[in-house]
C-alpha cells in the first residue's frame, strides 16, 4: 500500500492516548496463560505482534475470550500443538515462546514470515541450549524446532542487552530446577521482571542480574499502559512541527524505556511528566510536549538499549536541530525487522537529509530543510513506515511511503490519531 504525506502548515494540539504497550502486552498474554486461573487483561494491544502471541497461547490450550478487555483462562499446563506455531513477523512471540516451550513435555515448532525468518536466533538458542533444551533450527534462524525437557538453572553472561533473550531465558528458568542467573551489560527493559513478580514468581534483581527459580505464577488482573514507542512518534512530532502543544495520556514510563525522554531533554526539548504514578508494577503517567528549538545530541552506550526502538523516528528529530547528532553503538539495529541503520540512512538522504551511515549508527547535520517530492520505502518494516511518515509532515513538498500497510503490525490506530491531533 503506497501512503501520500504532505507537509501540515498547522500545529498539534490536544490530547493523545496510544495504544496499549506492545512488550508488555505480549508477556501478559504469555503469563497469564502459565497460570492456573483466571486472569483479565485490560487495554491489550491490537497490534499483530501481540495478537501473534494470542493465537500462539490458544493453540496451545489456553482458553482466551476478546471484548473489551482480554480473559485468559488456564490451568498452568500447555497443551501439544496441532499444528506448526506461527509467530508471523513477530521476534518478541519467537523469543519468548521458545523459553517456554523448551521445558515443556511434547514437541512444537515455533515458524515467521519471511521477515522473521531472517533474524538471529543463536542469542536465545545458546542459553536455552545450556539449560539442557534440545532445539533444532536452521542455521540458528527459523524455523525452530523444540523437543522438549526437564531443564536445569544455569549462571548465564550474555554479551548483549536483550529483553527478548533476558525473557526467553527468565521463562525457561521458571519451570527449571535449580536457580538460574542472567547478566546482562547493561539493563535492557524489565518488563518481564516486573510482571513475573507482580504474578508471584520467585525472582530478584541486583545490577543487571536477574535471579529466578522454578515458581508458580498466580492469575491476576494486569492493567497495560501506554506505549512509549508508539508516543515516541508524536513526541518527535510535536518538537518538531511549530507551535506544537499535546499531552500524551497513561504513558509507561519504565526507566528502561524512557531513553528517548532523556535524549530529548539533553537537545532542549520541552517535555514534562505529569501524574507519576504506579499500575501493575509499572510507573506511568502523561507527557506533555511542545515545539521546541533544538541542538544536536549524542546517542550512545548504556542508554541504547533503552530507546533502540526510537532510533529512526530519533534520526527524524536529529534532522531538525542544530549542529551535529552521533548515533553509536547501535550495531543491533541491523538485526531488527529490517537493516534500520542502512534503511533509515538510505530514505532519509532522499529527502534532503544530510545523514552518513556508520557501521554502528550514523551521524546527521543540522538543521537541515528536507525538500521531499518523492518516494520512500518502508522495507517491510513498521517503524520505518511510521518514522516516515513523522518526515513527511515537515518535508517542503509531498512524499510517498510504499509499504505503509506494514505500521499495522504495532500500532493500527496510528493514521487516526493523527488526524485527531492535527485537525485544529
Amino acid at each position: 500500500m503506497k501512503k501520500n504525506i504532505s507537509k501540515i502548515n498547522r500545529p498539534l494540539k490536544g490530547e493523545i492516548t496510544v495504544p496499549a504497550d506492545k512488550s508488555v502486552s505480549h508477556r501478559a498474554v504469555i503469563f497469564a496463560s502459565l497460570a492456573n486461573g483466571k486472569s483479565v487483561i485490560k487495554n491489550f494491544s491490537k497490534g499483530k505482534d501481540p495478537l501473534a502471541s494470542l493465537n500462539i497461547c490458544r493453540a496451545l490450550g489456553v482458553k482466551a475470550e476478546y471484548n473489551d478487555d482480554l480473559t485468559i483462562i488456564s490451568d498452568g499446563r500447555l497443551r501439544s500443538p496441532k499444528e506448526v506455531l506461527n509467530c508471523q513477523n513477530s521476534g518478541t512471540t519467537m523469543r519468548l515462546m521458545a523459553g517456554v516451550l523448551a521445558s515443556r513435555n511434547f514437541n512444537s515448532v515455533l515458524i515467521g514470515d519471511e521477515s522473521l525468518s531472517k533474524r538471529p536466533m543463536k542469542r536465545i538458542i545458546q542459553p536455552l541450549t545450556l539449560m539442557g533444551a534440545d532445539i533444532i533450527s536452521d542455521n540458528n534462524h527459523a524455523p525452530i524446532k523444540i523437543s522438549g525437557r526437564n531443564l536445569y538453572g544455569i549462571n548465564y553472561t550474555s554479551h548483549i542487552s536483550s529483553a527478548q533473550v533476558k525473557s526467553a531465558v527468565l521463562l525457561a528458568g521458571l519451570n527449571a530446577s535449580g536457580r538460574t542467573v542472567y547478566t546482562e551489560p547493561s539493563l535492557s527493559r524489565d518488563h518481564s521482571e516486573r510482571l513475573l513478580k507482580y504474578m508471584g514468581a520467585n525472582i530478584s534483581v541486583e545490577g543487571n542480574s536477574v535471579t529466578i527459580e522454578k515458581s508458580e505464577l498466580k492469575p491476576c488482573d494486569i492493567e497495560i499502559c501506554g506505549d512509549i514507542s508508539s508516543a515516541a512518534f508524536f513526541i518527535v512530532s510535536a518538537l518538531i512541527v511549530p507551535n506544537s502543544n499535546i499531552i500524551l495520556k497513561n504513558i509507561g514510563l519504565n526507566p528502561a524505556r524512557t531513553g528517548i525522554i532523556e535524549i530529548a531533554k539533553k537537545a532542549g526539548a520541552d517535555i514534562e511528566i505529569l501524574d507519576k504514578h504506579e499500575v501493575c508494577n509499572e510507573p506511568v503517567g502523561d507527557i506533555r510536549v511542545k515545539y521546541s528549538q533544538l541542538k544536536g545530541f549524542t546517542v550512545k552506550g548504556e542508554i541504547i538499549p533503552k530507546l533502540i526502538d526510537e532510533l529512526p523516528v530519533l534520526a527524524v528529530l536529529a534532522t531538525q536541530a542544530d549542529g551535529t547528532t552521533v548515533i553509536k553503538d547501535a550495531e543491533d539495529l541491523r538485526n531488527k525487522e529490517s537493516d534500520r541503520i542502512s534503511c533509515i540512512v538510505s530514505e532519509l538522504k532522499k529527502l534532503g537529509a544530510d545523514i552518513q551511515e556508520t557501521p554502528d549508527g550514523f551521524i546527521i547535520q543540522g538543521k537541515t530543510k528536507l525538500n521531499g517530492g518523492c518516494e520512500v520505502e518502508s522495507f517491510h518494516d513498521h517503524r520505518l513506515a511510521m518514522s516516515l511518515f513523522v518526515t513527511g509532515l515537515i518535508c517542503d513538498n509531498p512524499i510517498t511511503i510504499n509499504g505503509f500497510e506494514w505500521v499495522s503490525i504495532s500500532f493500527p490506530e496510528f493514521e487516526k490519531l493523527f488526524t485527531n491531533v492535527t485537525k485544529y
